[in-house]
C-alpha cells in the first residue's frame, strides 16, 4: 500500500496538472504495450499498434518491463511543460550519477535476477553522447509510431478529467478533491491512501503534490522509486475512457454536417468548451434531459465531444477537432 502523509500546508498545496506528461505517456503505454493483462480499455489499441513493433524498440523493452521497477530518469519532473523535445531533451541531461543510480537498481531489481540488463543498457551508465543519443531516438520513434496517431484523443481525455476535477474543488475545495478520487485513492485525512505493489509511506513535509492525469496509466496510480527531495512529488493517476477511443469518430462532412450544425448543437459545442453537465445543458438551453442527451449523442458520434460519467452526472467537453470546428480552422494533432 501507498501512503501519502499531508499537512495542512501540504493541502494547500496539492493541484492537478492541466496537459499529459509525455514522458509519463511513453511510460505508460509501453507497458501496457508489452503486458498480457492490460485490460480492456487498452486491447483495441495493442492489436492496431502491436505489429509496429521491432528491433528499434529493444532498448525500452530493457528499460521499461511490464512489471516492476522502471528507472525514475526517463520521467523527470518537466514543471507543466508537455512539448516532446523538451522532454526527451530533460532525459538526455540527467547527470551522470543519476543514470548509474537508477540502472543499478533496474539491474538488481527481481525481475533482473534472471535476465542480466543488454549491453546497450548498461552503457547508459557512463552518460555517453551516442548512447544517450540512442535513447532519445527510440523514445522519438515510439511517440511518432504508438502515440501521435492517438495523442489527440488522450489530450481530449485528459482535458475532460481536468475539467471535471476543477468542478469538483469548486464544489469542495481540496478535501473534496482529494475524496473524489475514490476508489483508485482513499482520502482518510491526513493521509492519501492507493493500493500499491510495495509498502511505501511518503511524507511530503509542505511540498505539496502534483497529481498527474495519465491516459495510459493502469488501473492504480504510479510515482517515482526516488522523488527529489527539494521538488514536489508527483502523484500519477488513471483517467476514465470512453469507449472505442482507439477508432474515434471523425467529423461529419457534407449534408451531415449541415444537419448536426443546427443552432441548437451549435449552441451546445461552444457551451461544452468548459464542461457542462447533461442538465446543465437542458436547464441552459431550455430543452427536455432527453433531448440533451441525444444532441450530445450526436456531437459525441461526430468526434466533436466527449462525455465522461461520474456518479450521478455526465460531464461534456469538447474536442480539439470541435474546438477547431468552432473557430474555422484545421485541427492539428
Amino acid at each position: 500500500m501507498l501512503r501519502v502523509h499531508f499537512t495542512n500546508e501540504d493541502v494547500a498545496r496539492v493541484r492537478v496538472a492541466a496537459t499529459p506528461d509525455p514522458l509519463w505517456e511513453i511510460t505508460n503505454s509501453f507497458q501496457v504495450l508489452i503486458s498480457e493483462d492490460s485490460g480492456p480499455v487498452f486491447g483495441q489499441w495493442r492489436r492496431l499498434v502491436r505489429p509496429r513493433l521491432g528491433p528499434a524498440d529493444g532498448l525500452l523493452g530493457a528499460l521499461l518491463p511490464p512489471h516492476g521497477y522502471s528507472p525514475d530518469f526517463l520521467t523527470p519532473n518537466l514543471a507543466g511543460a508537455t512539448d516532446l523535445d523538451f522532454a526527451v531533451d530533460t532525459v538526455l541531461r540527467t547527470p551522470r550519477s543519476a543514470l548509474s543510480a537508477d540502472l543499478a537498481l533496474l539491474a538488481a531489481s527481481p525481475r533482473r535476477s534472471r535476465s542480466p540488463l543488454p549491453t546497450e543498457v548498461r552503457a547508459l551508465a557512463d552518460g555517453a553522447p551516442e548512447d544517450l543519443r540512442r535513447l532519445g531516438t527510440a523514445l522519438h520513434d515510439y511517440h511518432r509510431r504508438m502515440l501521435a496517431p492517438v495523442w489527440r484523443h488522450v489530450r481530449a481525455q485528459v482535458d475532460a478529467d481536468h475539467s471535471m476535477r476543477a468542478r469538483v474543488v469548486l464544489a469542495g475545495g481540496t478535501e473534496g478533491l482529494l475524496a473524489d478520487f475514490s476508489p483508485v485513492l482513499r482520502w482518510n485525512p491526513p493521509v492519501l491512501e492507493a493500493d500499491y505493489p510495495v509498502d511505501r509511506e511518503l511524507r511530503l513535509g509542505g511540498r505539496g503534490l502534483v497529481l498527474q492525469p495519465s491516459f495510459f496509466c493502469r488501473r492504480r496510480p504510479v510515482m517515482l522509486a526516488h522523488p527529489a527531495a527539494d521538488r514536489t512529488p508527483v502523484l500519477v493517476y488513471p483517467i476514465q475512457h470512453t469507449p472505442g477511443w482507439a477508432h474515434p469518430g471523425t467529423p461529419a462532412h457534407g449534408a451531415e454536417l449541415g444537419a448536426l450544425l443546427g443552432r441548437t448543437r451549435a449552441a451546445i459545442l461552444a457551451d461544452v468548451v468548459t464542461g457542462r453537465t447533461t442538465g446543465e445543458l437542458a436547464q441552459r438551453f431550455g430543452i427536455s434531459g432527453a433531448a440533451a442527451s441525444q444532441h450530445t449523442a450526436v456531437l459525441r458520434r461526430a468526434g466533436l465531444l466527449l462525455s465522461v460519467r461520474r456518479s450521478k452526472y455526465v460531464l461534456h467537453t469538447i474536442t480539439p477537432v470541435g474546438l477547431a470546428l468552432l473557430n474555422g480552422a484545421p485541427a492539428s494533432v
